[in-house]
């Protein structure tokens, strides 16, 4: 079994910048495509960013159009551990963030994804 715990939420202004991050267990984490989604209440989950599997330097990350420029996913296989750096952060950025692992190829829909953190709540105030 995978578990994924999510951590670095919070309350931040507008303009501000948050660092989540992912901590996985329980399977081999370099084979493992890794996303952050987020979700409002009723509205359906959304991609954010994924950053590709793999043991070396070179990594593929696909972000959203609405966090490109502003988010970067990393990760860090000698740790288990996926990283959102968020900068820039707007009110509309307000969400549950999740992560989530498959292993497979990247993909964007989150019902490809086999594993979900519980989520961290990140809130901008304007």
């Amino acid at each position: 079994q995978v578990q994924l715990v999510e951590s670095g939420g919070g309350l931040v202004q507008a303009g501000g910048s948050l660092k989540l991050s992912c901590a996985a267990s329980g399977r081999t984490f370099s084979s493992a495509t890794m996303g952050w989604f987020r979700q409002v209440p009723g509205k359906e989950r959304e991609f954010v960013a994924v950053i590709s599997r793999g043991g070396g330097r070179v990594y593929y990350v696909y972000y959203a159009e609405s966090v490109k420029g502003r988010f970067t996913i990393s990760r860090d296989n000698a740790k288990n551990t996926v990283y959102l750096q968020m900068n820039s952060l707007k009110p509309e950025d307000t969400a549950v963030y999740y992560c989530a692992a498959r292993w497979g190829t990247v993909d964007y829909t989150p019902a490809q994804y086999d594993y979900w953190g519980q989520g961290t709540q990140v809130t901008v105030s304007s």
